[in-house]
C-alpha cells in the first residue's frame, strides 16, 4: 500500500524515483512508476496533495485537439478516466466522471471554415467522435444558445471530473510508493553519471530518477539540475456562481464561445465560468495569486452574449454567491507539455509545461514509466524536450489554449 505521510527528519535514505510535485501529473507519473515495479518517493511541498493548480483548474477533459501528439495523450488518458477503478485497482473510488461533451461555438460566419476543418483533423487524430454541427442541429440540440450561433464542434465523449479524487486515487492505487508532504526540494546533485541524488528540508534522496512534476515551479526546479527550461507561467482565473435558477440548463456541455474566449459548464450548486485573456501577462510562481474584482462579471459578459439565460441568473446574484479564483498555466513554445529525459543531465525527466495536465495527466504519466524502464524510446516521444534543439515542432492550434 502506498504511504501519505508528513515525513520527519530522515537523514538520507534511498529510492529508485523521485517525483517532485503533487499535483495530479505527479501523482499519476508516481503511480505508473510504481506499477513499473520502481520504488518510488513523491515530495510535495504543501501539506496535502492536489492543492495548487490541480485545485485551481476547471476540472475539464478533452479529446479535440487538432495536434497529433496532444490527441494521443487525450485519448489514452480519458480511456484511463473512463475505467478508473480497473486502472488504479480501487473498486470503491468514485472520480465523477460526468461526460456531457465540449461545445466550441461560434456565431461568426467566417470561423466555420475553420471548425470543420478542425473536425477533419480530429477524425483523422483518431476523434472519431468529434462532430460538426451546423445552425440548424445546433439550436435543436442546444436550444440555451443564443438564436446568432451558427455553429459548433462537439465530442460528447469529453468532459469533467472530481481532480481531488483522482489525485488521491492514483496516490493510494501507488502500489508501495510513498508520498512525502511538507517536503520542499533545496536541490538536485549530479555526479559523472548524471542524477544522484535530491536534497530536500527534510534530508536527502539518493536516486539515479528524478521527474519534474512541479507545474508553475517546474523552471526553479529545472534550475537546480543546472537546465534553462523554455517555461512561462501566466495567471489564469475562473468563478464560481452559485444559483439554482431556473433557467440554468443542468445538463449542458462545456461550451466555449471561440469569438471572445469566454466559456462556462455546470458546476454543483451553480456553474463555472472564465475567460481566457490572450494579454495575460507573464507572472512569476506563487502559492497566492491575486484575483481581479471585476473578473466575475467580465466573464458572465462574454459568456452571455451566446448564452443568454446568464444575463437572467445574474440579476439576482449577491457577492456571497460568486466565488473567483486563480492557478497558473505553464506555456511552452509550442503550446505543448514537456515529457522526456532532459537530455543533458542523465536520469533528470521532465512532465511539465502543462495548460492541460489535469486532462494529459494519466497518458502522460504512463510515457514517464515507459520511458525510464525502456519500453518506449525517446525518438519515438513527440513531445521529448530535445524537439527544440532538433527544430521538430510546431505552434499548437487547438481551440482555447
Amino acid at each position: 500500500m502506498s504511504e501519505i505521510t508528513l515525513p520527519k527528519q530522515f537523514g538520507t535514505i534511498t529510492s529508485d524515483a523521485v517525483v517532485i510535485g503533487g499535483g495530479i501529473v505527479g501523482a499519476a507519473t508516481a503511480f505508473w512508476l510504481s506499477k513499473a515495479g520502481l520504488s518510488t518517493i513523491l515530495v510535495e511541498k504543501r501539506d496535502a496533495l492536489s492543492s495548487l493548480t490541480t485545485a485551481a483548474s476547471a476540472e475539464c477533459f478533452r479529446t479535440q485537439f487538432t495536434e497529433k501528439p496532444m490527441a494521443d495523450l487525450a485519448l489514452t488518458s480519458v480511456d484511463m478516466f473512463e475505467n478508473f477503478k480497473d486502472v488504479v485497482g480501487l473498486p470503491h473510488i468514485d472520480i465523477h466522471v460526468t461526460q456531457r461533451g465540449y461545445l466550441f461555438v461560434t456565431d461568426d460566419e467566417a470561423q466555420l471554415p475553420d471548425l470543420k476543418k478542425a473536425v477533419d483533423r480530429f477524425h483523422a487524430n483518431g476523434v472519431t467522435g468529434a462532430e460538426y454541427i451546423g445552425k440548424d442541429d445546433l439550436h435543436q440540440r442546444f436550444p440555451f444558445l443564443a438564436p446568432k450561433a451558427l455553429g459548433a464542434t462537439f465530442n460528447e465523449r469529453d468532459g469533467w471530473l472530481s481532480t481531488h479524487e483522482a489525485t488521491y486515487g492514483f496516490a493510494k492505487g501507488a502500489g508501495n510508493a510513498q508520498f512525502f508532504l511538507k517536503t520542499e526540494v533545496t536541490g538536485i546533485q549530479t555526479d559523472s553519471h548524471g542524477v544522484c541524488a535530491v536534497d530536500t528540508d527534510k534530508g536527502t534522496i539518493s536516486t539515479r530518477v528524478v521527474v519534474n512534476c512541479a507545474g508553475p515551479y517546474a523552471g526553479i526546479i529545472g534550475n537546480m539540475a543546472g537546465l534553462d527550461l523554455p517555461v512561462r507561467t501566466v495567471r489564469r482565473q475562473k468563478a464560481y456562481i452559485k444559483t439554482s435558477h431556473p433557467d440554468l440548463p443542468a445538463s449542458a456541455p462545456f461550451t466555449v464561445d471561440l469569438v471572445n474566449h469566454g466559456y462556462w459548464r455546470p458546476e454543483a450548486g451553480g456553474l463555472l465560468c472564465a475567460w481566457v485573456d490572450p494579454d495575460e501577462p507573464e507572472s512569476p510562481p506563487s502559492d497566492e495569486l491575486p484575483t481581479d474584482w471585476d473578473f466575475a462579471a467580465e466573464s458572465i459578459h462574454r459568456v452571455s452574449r451566446l448564452n443568454p439565460f446568464l444575463e437572467k441568473v445574474s440579476d439576482n446574484l449577491r457577492a456571497e454567491d460568486v466565488n473567483v479564483s486563480a492557478g497558473q498555466y505553464v506555456y511552452t513554445p509550442d503550446d505543448k507539455p514537456l515529457i522526456g529525459p532532459a537530455g543533458t543531465v542523465e536520469g533528470f525527466y521532465l512532465n511539465c509545461g502543462y495548460w492541460a495536465g489535469v486532462m494529459l495527466s494519466p497518458g502522460a504519466g504512463k510515457r514517464i514509466a515507459d520511458l525510464v524502464t525502456g519500453k518506449l524510446a525517446n525518438k519515438d516521444n513527440p513531445l521529448r524536450y530535445t524537439r527544440f534543439e532538433e527544430g521538430n515542432f510546431e505552434k499548437g492550434d487547438s481551440f482555447l489554449k
